[in-house]
């Protein structure tokens, strides 16, 4: 997971939980998300880099 390239479907802002879709075993999957800086605002269609992975659907990312 660490690595993959996905999309903001749900607004990460600080403090907030969001949404990504990641694509992973040849479709694309819904994951909870954090922003690595906790000040930020990432918005819907902004393209992300998962920078940690806590299982089952967690995901720390950071803006590209």
């Amino acid at each position: 997971m660490v690595g993959k390239i996905g999309r903001v479907t749900g607004t990460i802002g600080p403090g907030q939980i969001g949404e990504v879709m990641v694509p992973i075993r040849g479709g694309s999957e819904a994951f909870h998300a954090y922003a690595s800086d906790a000040d930020e605002t990432m918005t819907t269609g902004s393209r992300i880099v998962v920078v940690e992975y806590y299982p089952p659907r967690t995901v720390v990312v950071a803006r590209l």
